[in-house]
């Protein structure tokens, strides 16, 4: 329940079952367009870039005449660093941080040796990769960082990025798009980048997966290629969970909600906490922080929504278990003992432990990636991450005595299957 866009406190054991669905069954909207999105994928699919030219005139009111975009990337990223444009020097800081933290997720092959048996593993990167940068109305240039990187750092040969056509493309969202290291980049947004990235078109270039975040059209679209193609996951609306006793800064968790409500009016901003002062604390913060914003509306809008509020627990183990439901995108603890409730939760994306770890740190700079699962998606899976871009084989070579000490074991699993042939492979080898 809310005030004009204000939470207020609510109580978790006066929540009905009505309320806690809100809550712990968020969903990606993507439903109610899915028909719509398949006859974009298919015309896509079909019709290549003559669709693309079309969907641009219909969907972002612009005529694309040349769809490859990556020179265009090349000298945006030219004039900011000739004009010194201080924009350039945060793209390159946060795009080394990057680097850096997805350099340490790089596994390495290995081979051991068990009872003459040789086994071991080796990683090995797909080819080809496309990643969504969203565009429209806003630039995110720290998008095209959390996407190419990673698939640079992995190997991956050719890193193709689409983004949304405009009469002139945000200078800085191209520039990152470059320092980031992608080859190729094109002008098209929405369900149609998703198709192209997938398909192929006679401009753009087909992949193995395709990820990156995107709005409702772009997700049904990647649930639609999903299959045909590998994806990161399926993404909603952003989400943030604060766990919060009472000794946070109700500033500073005000400061959380706000600024993840701001990305979209159906996103989900969540405060828990066992301190009745706090709770009271956080909604008059939040009161106060929202005026004279530009996004003013949409932080209403968020913070009205029924998966959204300040909500006091009975104690911090009652707390635990509503985030342990939730299963936040974002998680902030801002707690005396954030390790120890850390450690009581499995399902989170990604962490944010103590009062100076905000969640814009993650979302830009800080190293770990801002891609991460949405609507309860961290029970099953976590964030892109190098390993995204990677596949796995194994490797067996296994001389004559470890053969033969294991003989028995798969002759007689192989007759229980009734396949003679498999239990024959062995004995041949052994007679």
């Amino acid at each position: 329940m809310t005030e004009e866009g204000v939470p207020t406190v609510r109580p978790i054991a006066d929540l009905s079952p009505d309320d806690r669905r809100a809550f712990f069954e968020r969903d990606a909207g993507i439903g109610a367009i899915r028909d719509d999105v398949r006859d974009i994928v298919e015309r896509v699919r079909t019709e290549g870039d003559v669709a693309i030219r079309e969907f641009a005139e219909a969907f972002d009111d612009v005529s694309v005449g040349n769809i490859d975009a990556t020179d265009a990337a090349e000298r945006a990223h030219a004039e900011l660093e000739d004009a010194d444009d201080p924009r350039l020097d945060a793209i390159q800081e946060a795009a080394a941080n990057v680097r850096a933290f997805h350099e340490r997720q790089v596994p390495d092959d290995y081979r051991e040796t068990v009872d003459g048996r040789e086994l071991g593993r080796r990683f090995r990167p797909i080819e080809r990769a496309g990643v969504y940068v969203p565009g429209g109305t806003a630039a995110y240039p720290s998008s095209a960082i959390m996407g190419v990187v990673p698939a640079t750092v992995a190997g991956v040969d050719h890193v193709a990025v689409a983004t949304p056509p405009a009469e002139e493309i945000n200078p800085v969202t191209l520039a990152a798009i470059h320092e980031a290291g992608a080859d190729a980049v094109y002008q098209v947004g929405g369900a149609q980048a998703i198709a192209a990235l997938a398909y192929g078109t006679e401009t753009v270039t087909g992949v193995q997966t395709v990820v990156g975040p995107g709005n409702r059209w772009v997700t049904a679209a990647k649930a639609e290629v999903r299959g045909d193609v590998e994806i990161d996951f399926l993404a909603g609306p952003s989400e943030i969970l604060v766990l919060a006793d009472g000794t946070a800064d109700p500033e500073f968790v005000a400061a959380d909600l706000l600024a993840q409500a701001e990305h979209d009016a159906n996103a989900s901003v969540v405060a828990v906490t066992d301190d009745e002062a706090t709770a009271e604390a956080v909604v008059e913060a939040i009161d106060d922080g929202i005026e004279g914003r530009e996004r003013a509306d949409t932080i209403r809008e968020a913070l009205s929504a029924d998966a959204s509020g300040v909500l006091l627990a009975r104690s911090m183990s009652e707390a635990v278990l509503f985030a342990e439901e939730y299963a936040a995108e974002h998680l902030s603890i801002q707690a005396d003992d954030d390790e120890a409730l850390l450690d009581r939760i499995t399902n989170v994306g990604s962490a944010f432990l103590g009062p100076y770890s905000p969640v814009a740190a993650g979302d830009y700079a800080a190293g770990p990636n801002h891609v991460l699962p949405t609507n309860g998606g961290a029970k099953r899976y976590g964030g892109l991450s190098t390993e995204t871009f990677l596949r796995s084989s194994t490797v067996q070579r296994l001389d004559r005595e470890a053969l033969a000490d294991l003989a028995d074991t798969i002759t007689t699993l192989a007759e229980a299957e009734g396949l003679e042939a498999h239990a024959e492979s062995v004995r041949r080898r052994l007679e």
